[in-house]
């Protein structure tokens, strides 16, 4: 198993999936597909929340639970090198706003009002 990549594995961006979510995501998974991930898992970062999540669905399956379905991409990913974001520009930025006067020589504090003290 040791030849084993990422990409081979039956779950897109396995790497990127949280503790929380990989039980979710393993479901629609048979033993076959649970089996690689531990191989994988065990070979490669051995985290024991995720070996821990993924013996025990497999313990499932062998007991007669049955995936639930396909497995979804509809998870969040990564995204590496992609040109993605916000584009602000100066035609869509807000409007220019002016630092406070404190501290900001160029922009001198306003006068106080002149009266009686304030007791």
């Amino acid at each position: 198993m040791s030849d084993r990549t990422r990409d081979e594995l039956p779950l897109p961006d396995y790497d990127h999936i949280t503790t929380g979510e990989l039980p979710g995501r393993i479901h629609g998974l048979d033993a076959t597909g649970v089996e690689q991930l531990l191989a994988f898992e065990r070979e490669h970062g051995d985290r024991l929340p995720i070996v821990t999540v993924l013996e025990h669905r497999l313990e499932e399956l062998r007991n007669g639970a049955e995936p639930s379905g396909p497995v979804t991409d509809d998870f969040p990913t990564m995204n590496h090198g992609t040109a993605a974001g916000s584009k602000v520009s100066p035609a869509t930025s807000g409007p220019t706003m002016n630092p406070p006067s404190h501290g900001v020589p160029t922009n001198p504090a306003q006068p106080r009002p002149e009266g009686p003290p304030r007791a």
